[in-house]
């Protein structure tokens, strides 16, 4: 199994980035063909005080061909057009082999 990572820096807007993660961004990206499960998650802090990132979503595929395919379809270009129009300067994006 793989995963696609993305990291969110805090926007200046949280309720903004927020109210479109949740109802547009989200919603775009559950639709890519080979998803297996989209998990968020949300930052609440960190040991040395205020987090880095906002959220963190985990996108999960059983490969990578499975990833590249869902990636390069129609619904995966939406979600990707979506999400450089509202997060560009906050998303970080990171492919992971998942272990164990």
């Amino acid at each position: 199994m793989v995963k696609l990572v993305a990291l969110y820096k805090k926007p200046a807007d949280v309720a903004a980035f927020e109210q479109h993660y949740t109802e547009i961004h989200a919603p775009l990206a559950k639709k890519m063909p080979g998803l297996r499960k989209l998990e968020v998650c949300r930052f609440t802090g960190s040991p040395g005080g205020e987090a880095k990132f906002h959220l963190m979503a985990e996108m999960y595929f059983d490969n990578h061909e499975a990833m590249k395919a869902a990636l390069a379809s129609p619904e995966g270009k939406a979600a990707g057009k979506d999400v450089m129009s509202f997060a560009g300067e906050l998303i970080h994006m990171m492919f992971a082999d998942v272990a164990g």
